[in-house]
């Protein structure tokens, strides 16, 4: 890991991980899976989130996907484990896990067993923080119930408990707040189709989904939205534009199963996914699959 970089800055992109036909865990393929987003100049991976499936995995499974993806990760790349559980001392435990197999910071929602109040979000992340690794906050009040406003993440980085927040809510406005009260947290982009909207409003990296079937273009759209040069977010604008088809596919439902129909399109092993997740219906695949058809036929890979 290189000095210039922390370890939850960049582009890390939430991997999908392999099933074989039979839903067996292909552990080979997601190992390659990871040193391919390498190859393609990613800045690292962030493994058992929503979009891996890990709700499905046994904890096994689970333990095992961190350690491939650190032992696929070759110098520099850097490893963002999901540590999501219903109770803390269950993530605490994913932490202290996800710390021994060699990752280098984790991705942490709030309490999601029910509605939690302020007071219990704070002691969520206060544990949390116990194990050592430097922790990014996940917002995302839509699957847990549970917002992480502004001024509640920015007492949360008071207190030393977040390094980062990974922000999902799609409302672009939250950005400028989240710097006025807390402006030594680093923002990172949680959605790909606000990607540009975030991107300007100074985010730091991105947790992103599309670039497990684009991961060119994909970079090539963050460093564009990213520079801060008019020329280069204009370029980035045009590129944005011909994307955002397939990037809003990242805030419906079906994300996990859109964006590996798109990597299977691509080339890629996006394969089936595992219960409760069923396949698309045939509307939503045939839009899926003409979309990205349409974006790899105009050159983006």
């Amino acid at each position: 890991m290189t000095a210039a970089r922390q370890p939850w800055r960049g582009v890390h992109v939430a991997t999908a991980f392999p099933f074989d036909d039979d839903l067996a865990a292909d552990f080979d393929g997601f190992a390659e899976h990871v040193a391919w987003l390498a190859e393609q100049g990613c800045d690292g991976v962030c493994p058992n989130g929503s979009l891996g499936e890990y709700q499905s995995l046994s904890d096994a499974e689970r333990a095992r996907v961190v350690e491939t993806a650190v032992a696929a990760a070759p110098e520099g790349f850097t490893v963002m484990p999901g540590v999501a559980a219903y109770g803390v001392l269950q993530s605490r435990r994913w932490i202290e896990q996800a710390a021994e197999a060699g990752a280098h910071s984790v991705l942490l929602l709030p309490p999601n067993a029910y509605r939690a109040d302020e007071r219990t979000v704070l002691a969520h992340y206060r544990e949390a923080a116990k194990a050592g690794l430097p922790v990014v906050a996940y917002n995302n009040p839509f699957d847990t119930r549970v917002d992480l406003t502004p001024a509640l993440l920015a007492e949360l980085h008071a207190e030393g408990l977040i390094v980062a927040v990974k922000e999902f809510t799609g409302d672009v406005r939250r950005a400028y707040e989240i710097r006025e009260l807390a402006p030594e947290l680093d923002l990172l982009i949680g959605a790909d189709d606000v990607l540009l909207e975030l991107g300007l409003a100074g985010a730091v990296g991105w947790i992103a989904g599309y670039p497990n079937a684009l991961p060119s273009t994909s970079m090539e759209l963050y460093r564009l939205a990213t520079s801060g040069d008019p020329a280069d977010i204009s370029r980035a604008l045009t590129l944005y534009r011909e994307l955002h088809p397939l990037l809003r596919w990242d805030s419906k439902p079906e994300f996990v199963q859109a964006i590996k129909l798109s990597m299977d399109v691509a080339g890629r092993k996006g394969g089936p996914c595992r219960p409760p997740r069923s396949p698309l219906v045939p509307e939503a695949e045939a839009a899926v699959r003409a979309t990205t058809e349409a974006v790899l036929a105009a050159g983006h890979r």
